[in-house]
């Protein structure tokens, strides 16, 4: 084999391992969780904003949230999550933990859950993404 061979070997084996690198936050935003959907009486939550039943905010399960040092500064604290359950879909900002929830649980507000589903259910299967 010559050296440009060798070389141009080397080039594309750099080049597969820099793309698939490049690559994996994007799949790991797509994808989807599973879980169930239940609300919540909201207020001050363990990411240090005080909201209110009427907003489009969710507590993100334990295990999915993690742990830091300070919770205000956890890395799910604010972002979007795209929610879908039997009646429709709603767009929820991440504001607190839910430590009974399993993985891919959320924790709605009244007015997010009311988006999605019947009160009556109480608990609900639903598909969720970060948005």
């Amino acid at each position: 084999m010559t050296t440009y061979h060798k070389l141009f070997c080397i080039t594309l084996i750099f080049t597969f391992f820099f793309l698939h690198a490049l690559a994996a936050p994007i799949e790991k935003r797509a994808a989807k969780f599973t879980g169930e959907g239940t609300f919540y009486t909201v207020g001050l939550g363990s990411c240090g904003t005080d909201d209110s039943d009427s907003d489009l905010v969710a507590a993100l399960n334990a295990p999915q949230m993690g742990n830091s040092g300070n919770p205000n500064k956890n890395k799910n604290c604010g972002k979007k999550a795209r929610v879908k359950g039997p009646k429709g879909s709603v767009t929820v900002k991440i504001v607190d933990t839910c430590p009974p929830c399993k993985k891919g649980d959320l924790d709605l507000s009244p007015a997010a859950f009311g988006k999605i589903a019947d009160f009556d259910a109480g608990r609900v299967k639903i598909q969720w993404s970060w948005a």
